[in-house]
């Protein structure tokens, strides 16, 4: 049986296109999708480029979560690549920022990946080399923003997007260490990946950087070798301060 891999919202932008380079590097792609409808679509599309799957998956859901992992297990007895890309983005100025955007910002951008993580664990364990990436971004670096870095576009608005993303690098330092201290997951690394500032919906498409720069990074951590970095974040051209 051949590695399967798993994006969440990877029915459009930078998640479509690592289910896209993913399957070119010879791997089944379960494309998670929200919508069902547009899932398929975008499956549809990459059909051409390996074997992508539509799978329906709310990742705010945890029915849908529980069910999706069903599936794979029924479908492929295991999970070998997780990439938790799915994400939400309200932009407003910090004073004018609510704590409803936060919590839904939050409810994907955090929650989200660790209801997708819990439930796929079961399914990584039998895995001969399970590979985690979190899809964060390079305003979640607390080093880089408090030196007052110019990260380009409007980082101002992104209180709610930047803190959820710096959180969620803090699930990959915690998950880590606690895949090392467990004998059955010390086989599984994890590390948050920032793709930069991409052009995508999500971006309003003011991104410098294309879909296809913005996955390199993602799918080089989604298939590391065995005496590859976990537990790190990591841009391009390599290491990104916290």
């Amino acid at each position: 049986m051949g590695t399967t891999a798993l994006v969440t919202g990877a029915n459009r932008g930078l998640g479509k296109e690592t289910a896209r380079q993913l399957a070119r590097r010879g791997m089944t792609v379960l494309l998670g999708s929200r919508d069902a409808d547009r899932g398929a679509e975008a499956a549809r599309g990459l059909a051409s480029e390996g074997d992508v799957r539509p799978l329906p998956l709310d990742v705010t859901d945890a029915p849908s979560v529980a069910a999706a992992a069903a599936r794979i297990g029924d479908e492929h007895g295991r999970l070998d690549v997780l990439v938790n890309n799915a994400g939400l983005m309200a932009e407003a100025l910090a004073t004018e920022m609510t704590a409803d955007d936060m919590r839904r910002t939050y409810e994907v951008n955090v929650f989200g990946a660790v209801t997708v993580l819990n439930a796929m664990l079961p399914l990584l364990r039998r895995s001969a080399a399970p590979r985690v990436v979190n899809v964060s971004s390079t305003t979640a670096s607390l080093t880089l923003t408090g030196g007052g870095a110019d990260f380009g576009g409007d980082a101002h608005l992104r209180l709610a997007y930047s803190s959820s993303k710096a959180a969620l690098n803090m699930l990959t330092v915690q998950y880590a260490a606690a895949f090392a201290a467990d004998p059955d997951l010390a086989h599984v690394k994890i590390n948050s990946a920032t793709p930069g500032y991409v052009a995508t919906d999500m971006s309003a498409h003011r991104g410098t950087r294309t879909v296809e720069e913005g996955s390199r990074i993602v799918v080089d951590l989604a298939t590391l070798p065995a005496d590859g970095p976990t537990g790190g974040f990591f841009r391009e051209q390599g290491p990104v301060p916290w």
